[in-house]
């Protein structure tokens, strides 16, 4: 049977067909959310006011707040917890979150002081994306026991990324004719709907409790809970056995180097369509659409492209192609040669993406996932901040008035920061190459039904942090 055959029932399995429905309405709910919001504060509240853009700000930094302050701690409790009832929790938690805004979005705007919205809107979006902290380690964890075939676990890395870019190409267009049309309750009701619709996918499978191997062969909840060590015994063993593996060492390395590079496109992308490209404000959506595309296209494919030249190979070749087509965009001059490099650039990326998530289970036991991945994700997102905050310094003052030629080619500051923006990507390309063993050199981690010491003990985070992957045949 075709690999589209296979599809058209279920997404690799029932279960996960499931929890994927889940994900994807909760995720098309939470774009319109957060366009929503965006909309809202710019042009209803803070409309005419020299503090908009700051407002709209607070948004974007309530979030990363949360994904650096709560997930590092957050993976400690999901690695004790049952990870169906923190997913089931959290949509729960988040659904009565919205529900409260909602409620409140009904008093009239000028009712309340612009400084009581702001804290509603901001504690709101914290506190969601806090739970969320706790949502993502559980359900990659969860995945990762449901999805042991490594091709399936590629083709679930590929379908939650372009289920991911769906989401952000249906979710704001949708938001703002909920916004104007039905009003500011309808469309946070929407996304407390959302939450509802993830929470029933995951109360109608079955998963068995992941709980470690020897808390599972415990005689009895007293014995187990006298044994386990303190929360922040859990939390440095956790950061204990990331950094004894060298090779989720050089995973996290690569991906800040190439968060520095990209990171550079998603803040000067819009001065870049009208100033180097010399296109219309109204014409920068299109850009956004072709990534988008593009994102989906990398995503479906990176299943194939992972089965056939391993993720390693994916990894690091995927790289040192974005990186080049970053360098080739930073060259553009005319808006629909620059779409179409912008759609080429965003496949391999998204590729690249794809293949990290197979390479950080085969990196990682069972009973560590959870605060694997909170250690992963927040700092990459605050090298994608600072990736922000420095290229935005660099385009408005560091580099302001720049120019240059070389061979006879002219810079600019914006094109000259997306050019070395493609070079540190090719470099974290030839750094991954290096860096990353190769199919054949190192055993696989464990898995969580070895006999390892507990979590939080010497023993685990000795032997754990010693174990390295084998990426032969890895997805």
């Amino acid at each position: 049977m075709s690999a589209l055959g296979r599809l058209r029932p279920t997404l690799i399995g029932p279960t996960y067909t499931r929890l994927w429905f889940g994900q994807a309405v909760s995720s098309v709910g939470d774009a319109v959310f957060s366009t929503t919001l965006v909309l809202w504060v710019a042009t209803v509240l803070a409309e005419g006011e020299s503090w908009g853009p700051q407002a709209v700000s607070g948004v974007v930094l309530a979030t990363s707040v949360a994904v650096m302050v709560v997930g590092p701690l957050a993976g400690v409790f999901v690695d004790r917890w049952d990870k169906r009832a923190t997913m089931l929790g959290t949509e729960v938690l988040r659904g009565i979150l919205v529900a409260v805004l909602t409620a409140v979005s009904f008093v009239p705007v000028e009712d309340l002081p612009a400084g009581v919205w702001l804290g509603l809107i901001y504690g709101t979006v914290l506190a969601l994306n806090a739970a969320g902290q706790f949502f993502t380690p559980a359900r990659f964890a969860v995945i990762a026991d449901l999805v042991t075939d490594e091709a399936d676990r590629a083709r679930a890395a590929g379908i939650a990324q372009a289920t991911g870019q769906t989401a952000w190409i249906i979710g704001p267009p949708l938001a703002a004719p909920l916004l104007f049309a039905v009003g500011l309750q309808w469309a946070l009701a929407f996304n407390a709907l959302s939450y509802l619709v993830s929470y029933l996918a995951i109360r109608s499978v079955d998963l068995t409790p992941v709980v470690p191997a020897a808390a599972a062969k415990a005689p009895g909840r007293a014995a187990a809970a006298a044994e386990r060590p303190g929360l922040f015994q859990e939390f440095t063993a956790g950061l204990r056995f990331f950094g004894r593996n060298r090779f989720l060492v050089a995973l996290l390395l690569l991906t800040v180097i190439g968060q520095l590079g990209t990171g550079a496109l998603s803040t000067l992308n819009i001065f870049f369509a009208t100033r180097n490209l010399h296109a219309s404000a109204e014409l920068y959506g299109y850009l956004g659409m072709a990534m988008g595309i593009g994102g989906i296209a990398g995503a479906l494919a990176a299943g194939r492209v992972v089965q056939w030249i391993g993720a390693r190979r994916t990894t690091w070749i995927g790289l040192m192609a974005s990186g080049a087509l970053l360098v080739l965009y930073s060259r553009q001059t005319g808006f629909p040669a620059a779409v179409t490099l912008l759609f080429v650039f965003i496949v391999p990326i998204t590729m690249l993406n794809t293949a990290m998530a197979p390479l950080l289970l085969a990196a990682t036991p069972q009973e560590f996932r959870g605060r694997v991945v909170s250690v992963f994700y927040p700092v990459t997102r605050l090298a994608a901040m600072l990736t922000a905050v420095l290229s935005g310094w660099l385009a408005g003052s560091g580099l302001r008035g720049f120019s240059g030629s070389v061979a006879g080619l002219r810079f600019g500051p914006i094109d000259t920061i997306l050019t070395v923006s493609g070079l540190l990507v090719v470099l974290a390309g030839v750094y991954a190459r290096l860096a990353l063993p190769a199919a054949d050199a190192a055993p696989a981690a464990k898995p969580a039904d070895t006999t390892e010491p507990p979590p939080g003990t010497a023993g685990t985070a000795g032997t754990a942090g010693s174990a390295e992957p084998t990426l032969e045949g890895r997805p």
